[in-house]
């Protein structure tokens, strides 16, 4: 946005982005254990990856179609929400 893009543009530039650091994080995470998986643990790994890539692929389709028709500002508004009781949550109520 700070370059002039427009709005869907940046969104999916930031999803496109993630896609490398995601396959790279559950590339490692598959061998750092894969040795270890029996082949019902495989099986399942797969169905999750499956159903994660369907679901995601759902999401990114509903976010992509509400920011081209709306504004940023009730994430903003949720992220200084959640910002807020995240604060009060560690500095009042972890005691």
């Amino acid at each position: 946005l700070l370059v002039g893009t427009s709005r869907s543009v940046a969104v999916e530039f930031s999803f496109l982005l993630s896609i490398p650091t995601m396959f790279a994080a559950s590339a490692y995470s598959i061998l750092k254990e894969g040795a270890s998986l029996t082949a019902e643990q495989w099986l399942a790994t797969a169905v999750g990856f499956v159903v994660a890539f369907l679901v995601s692929w759902a999401v990114i389709a509903f976010l992509m179609d509400y920011i081209r028709r709306r504004d940023f500002k009730i994430f903003g508004w949720y992220r200084i929400v959640l910002g807020l009781v995240i604060i009060l949550w560690f500095t009042v109520l972890d005691k």
